[in-house]
């Protein structure tokens, strides 16, 4: 890179080169750069070429305490001014240079995880009841930690806690739901601990029959990277080696080390000479282990695959990609995903377990989901090297090896008594019938009593009423459109003004999660951009949030005692831009409906059902609802 910033100051040509410092070369795998190079250092050298304009950004400016080392006019700034500087430096002639300064955040995880990094007594948790599922945190952030969380009042967001970098880079989403914990410490699974029952169960569970290895054995390993994809295939690979088996691991890891696709082709025969390639070919793979479904449904693993011979073992948890990211609907479609591993090796060769939600429960720690889907595969006879050798794989690995060799022991209890480990974890086997209309109704009536009172709940009902009888009168035993206007109505009537927020920290669901979440001694800020605490604008041209110590929930609980004000001209809010748009909306949405009804027939329901689920689209807080606002506007007239 050094000699095209030469050739291209030589040339005199326009261009602005960003140069990332991130102690690391991360995209072969996060070696540790070679020499000694400093951000003063590259600073100097591109001076030297004769660049005249540098600035440097970090996530820590402040750092740079001896700003000699630098040449003179170096400029220096936090990164949410990235853009900014970005276009200052695009209009300044000649080469310009941007660089960088951040610790890749995988590497920090991994070093922090070791002891070898700081790691901030601090995590973020976002009140889901405030949440409106915006996603504006995950524009802001990139962040694949931050999950989809399907609630009965539709999808929203929480944090895996165990795959956290803490960039905190979420909290700039404009959203009052984020709030710091500081202290205390993340509360374990209540069966952490190795229990006599735990290890009379492992020691009871039956020896499954191994694969012969006449024919070397294949196997394929498809996850994320971060999660460990590659130690499994390292664990299976040094099993197989202290048994003196062959063994051959080929992993492909893609432009990402988190977050991107990996995939492991892991071979096995009785001696190293009879492995002749390291890949898998087209239609030959024994069984597959998907510890993300969606990798695992990637063509490159689907064509391995062959009916009568593989078998395939399903981490059946959504884990947010890329798209979920950028696409706040974004929809994985994990039944149409599994449907197509079976249709390629059949039914009765495929088998899915919530590997995630039950290693988080009994481990506290989602890390562990893939070392225990390697002890569910182990004890199904899909990994054919010795239990002994396995576990001394996870010795000589020499990381959290008691912590493994639970997870791997959970694995193999799991693969014998499923329902055994589903309710040690706490979890339901059974999804929930979905809620009747006359259900939904009654839980949204509910909610409006707690948000307002028992007469705005009563108005509810009557217009839902009055929807409900018309769809039956145009189409006897259809419900799509009232249930469509029942779910609606109630998200325009219950807007989240600050009384509502109020109410959802102090009435004691916040509470509870959070201490279900956490435990010990800890202290909570909470990050929002309240209109009395005007700080003006931020770089996106938003209002900047503050920062609010643990007094704010004494605040809150007296703010939502004022509820009855709402509306009325005795309510401070009430004559924000924001709110009166909000009750405007329901105005609009009620005369949309009452049109719908006065010509609905059965050849037009369809559409008016998907008119009447257009408030889907209007979600977050001020500029982020108010975007949203405009887009359900032109769909409402379109």
């Amino acid at each position: 890179g050094y000699m095209s910033i030469r050739q291209a100051q030589a040339a005199s040509t326009n261009i602005t080169y960003k140069i990332l410092f991130n102690d690391a070369v991360a995209m072969t795998g996060g070696q540790p750069v070679d020499g000694v190079i400093t951000v003063p250092a590259i600073a100097n050298q591109v001076r030297s070429e004769g660049v005249n304009r540098i600035a440097v950004l970090s996530d820590e400016p402040e750092k740079y305490t001896n700003k000699g080392l630098f040449p003179g006019g170096t400029t220096f700034h936090h990164r949410d001014d990235l853009d900014a500087v970005q276009r200052e430096l695009r209009e300044i002639p000649g080469v310009t240079v941007l660089i960088y300064d951040q610790t890749c955040a995988a590497e920090k995880r991994r070093m922090r995880k070791r002891g070898t990094y700081p790691d901030p007594d601090k995590r973020m948790f976002i009140n889901d009841a405030v949440c409106e599922g915006c996603g504006d945190c995950s524009v802001q952030s990139n962040c694949l930690s931050i999950y989809p969380l399907d609630t009965e009042l539709g999808r929203k967001r929480k944090i895996d806690q165990s795959s956290c970098n803490k960039d905190f880079s979420c909290v700039k989403g404009f959203c009052p739901s984020f709030v710091s914990v500081e202290g205390g410490r993340l509360k374990k699974g209540a069966v952490l601990e190795v229990t006599d029952e735990f290890s009379a169960r492992v020691a009871a569970l039956p020896a499954p029959a191994l694969h012969s290895l006449e024919h070397n054995f294949d196997l394929l390993v498809a996850g994320i990277g971060g999660t460990g994809v590659v130690t499994v295939g390292q664990l299976i690979t040094m099993a197989a080696h202290l048994e003196g088996k062959g063994a051959s691991v080929l992993d492909f890891t893609g432009f990402a080390q988190k977050g991107g696709a990996v995939i492991s082709h892991i071979r096995i025969g009785k001696s190293p000479g009879t492995l002749h390639q390291v890949r898998i070919a087209d239609g030959r793979a024994d069984a597959v282990v998907a510890c993300d479904v969606v990798v695992g449904t990637d063509p490159r693993c689907i064509r391995v695959l062959a009916k009568n011979r593989s078998r395939v073992l399903v981490n059946h948890t959504e884990i947010p990609s890329g798209q979920f990211v950028q696409n706040r609907n974004a929809d994985i479609h994990m039944q149409q995903r599994i449907e197509s591993l079976e249709a390629a090796v059949g039914p009765e060769r495929l088998e899915t377990v919530q590997a995630n939600d039950l290693m988080l429960s009994i481990m506290g720690n989602t890390v562990y989901s893939n070392v225990f889907l390697l002890g569910y595969a182990w004890q199904r006879g899909l990994v054919p090297v010795a239990l002994e050798a396995l576990l001394r794989a996870i010795e000589i690995n020499g990381v959290n090896i008691e912590e493994n060799s639970r997870a791997l022991g959970w694995g193999r209890i799991a693969a014998e008594d499923l329902q055994h480990v589903v309710h040690t974890a706490g979890l339901s086997a059974v999804t929930p019938p979905a809620k009747t209309l006359d259900e939904i109704i009654e839980h949204r009536s509910a909610l409006l009593v707690a948000y307002q009172n028992a007469a705005y709940a009563r108005d509810y009902r009557d217009f839902i009423s009055r929807v409900r009888d018309r769809e039956q009168a145009a189409c006897p035993g259809s419900t799509a459109l009232t249930e469509a206007a029942a779910k609606y109505l109630y998200k325009l009537m219950a807007y989240k003004d600050e009384y509502e927020v109020a109410r959802l920290y102090t009435d004691g669901d916040f509470l509870r999660k959070l201490g279900e979440t956490f435990e010990g001694d800890y202290q909570l800020t909470f990050h929002m951009a309240p209109p009395i605490f005007n700080r003006g604008l931020d770089a996106l041209g938003r209002p900047k949030k503050s920062a609010f110590g643990p007094w704010m929930l004494a605040a809150l609980k007296l703010l939502a005692k004022f509820k009855f004000i709402r509306g009325t001209a005795l309510d401070p809010f009430g004559r924000l831009a924001d709110r009166r748009e909000e009750r405007e909306l329901i105005t609009d949405y009620r005369s949309m409906l009452e049109e719908l009804i006065d010509g609905l027939t059965e050849s037009n329901h369809a559409i008016a059902v998907e008119c009447a689920s257009l408030p889907d689209q209007v979600r977050g807080y001020g500029p982020v609802k108010a975007e949203s606002i405009r887009d359900y506007r032109e769909l409402r007239v379109a």
